[in-house]
């Protein structure tokens, strides 16, 4: 990119320099001071030889102004006093001057540049029109140094802009990251706080009960059942680990979040609730990214929990499709029979949380009662 730019910039100094000279030229010979004589000749070389230095390098530009300002003194003294032939050559080395120099060589070239104007109006003229030559001063001397001047004081002022408003733009960017991170973090601390404390509770209770059950034979159900509960408290705290860890910023392999690895944990969990649940899979099975992968767990955990709590409690059938263009994750399950339509899972939060995580990926969610109006469906579609 950087050598890109720079080649342009050196072709467009080319350009410059030979328009130069086309134009310095070709005034001297429509003035009619066709060269004839040897000096006429050098005259006319050395115009040309200085527009063609306006291609050199940036640095030299005072060296260039310097230079112009003597052509113009030898061209009125070799050539004719109304040949000054290089006007466009010396504005734009005076140009260049101001726009490329800083400190002292842009002020002694300003000066010497102006001067010998100065001194080429009087070798042409005389001091008969002497208000000629503070105004040429000012037309090919000080006017062109100005624009170059300001032109670079202005790019400078507009770069200083662009940097103050990327700088902003960073520290509004910095201060949501900051503000999102001190949310997470007090949101860790609430559930660490609150939930986690109440989940071990119920962890602790539920060991305590199984022990004391242990061997009662007519206690051996409500044994299953505390059990369950103190293997899905177990669960829940690790679960419950994982998003504290997410929530700081660790994302080390062990608060790796589960995904459809483990979802065979999830059917475990609620055949103990004495929920039939059976999982199907069909097509050719395939790596999915790590953020897909979890998401389809979650959603197969709320689907799971829809049919355990809004469901007749009997079965559930979910069943996860590979296709070649798209993956479809399902649930079907039997409604109660008194279900009435404000008793439909659709109006609790977990089906919309469903379709948050489906949008997240281009997915689409759809869920509602199947065509017999006595079974509950809900499907997710994952393009791939």
């Amino acid at each position: 990119m950087q050598l890109t730019v720079r080649g342009t910039l050196a072709r467009q100094s080319l350009l410059v320099s030979v328009l130069c000279v086309v134009a310095d030229v070709g005034y001297v010979f429509y003035a009619d001071c066709t060269p004839s004589t040897v000096a006429q000749v050098v005259g006319l070389l050395a115009i040309i030889g200085v527009d063609l230095c306006l291609a050199g390098p940036a640095r030299l530009s005072g060296f260039v102004a310097v230079a112009h300002g003597l052509v113009r003194m030898l061209s009125v003294l070799a050539i004719a006093p109304s040949a000054a032939g290089n006007t466009a050559g010396l504005m734009i080395a005076g140009y260049r001057a101001g726009a490329w120099l800083r400190g002292w060589p842009a002020w002694l070239t300003l000066a010497a540049t102006t001067i010998m104007v100065g001194l080429t109006r009087v070798l042409a003229n005389g001091l008969h029109n002497w208000a000629l030559i503070p105004l040429s001063m000012v037309e090919f001397g000080l006017l062109p140094w100005l624009v170059g001047r300001y032109t670079t004081t202005r790019r400078a002022y507009l770069a200083e802009l662009e940097q103050r408003a990327e700088q902003e733009r960073r520290d509004a960017k910095e201060s949501v990251v900051k503000a999102v991170a001190e949310e997470r973090e007090a949101i860790a601390r609430d559930l660490h706080d609150v939930i986690a404390h109440h989940v071990s509770a119920i962890s602790v209770h539920a060991g305590a009960a199984r022990l004391i059950m242990a061997g009662d034979q007519h206690n051996a159900k409500l044994g299953e059942s505390v059990t369950a509960v103190e293997s899905s408290a177990r669960s829940a705290m690790v679960e419950l680990r994982h998003l504290l860890d997410l929530l700081h910023g660790d994302r080390a392999d062990g608060a790796r979040q589960p995904g459809l690895d483990n979802i065979e944990e999830l059917f475990d969990g609620v055949r103990t609730a004495g929920l039939h649940a059976s999982l199907a899979t069909t097509g050719q099975r395939r790596d999915l990214p790590e953020s897909l992968d979890i998401a389809l767990y979650r959603i197969a955990q709320e689907m799971l929990t829809n049919a355990l709590r809004h469901g007749d409690g009997t079965t559930v059938a979910v069943r996860l499709d590979y296709g070649e263009s798209s993956l479809v994750l399902s649930a079907s399950n039997p409604m109660p029979s008194d279900a009435r339509p404000s008793d439909s899972p659709h109006l609790g939060r977990g089906l919309a949380g469903i379709a948050n995580r489906a949008t997240m990926f281009k997915g689409v969610a759809s869920s509602g009662p199947e065509p017999d109006g006595r079974s509950w469906r809900t499907s997710v579609v994952f393009p791939l």
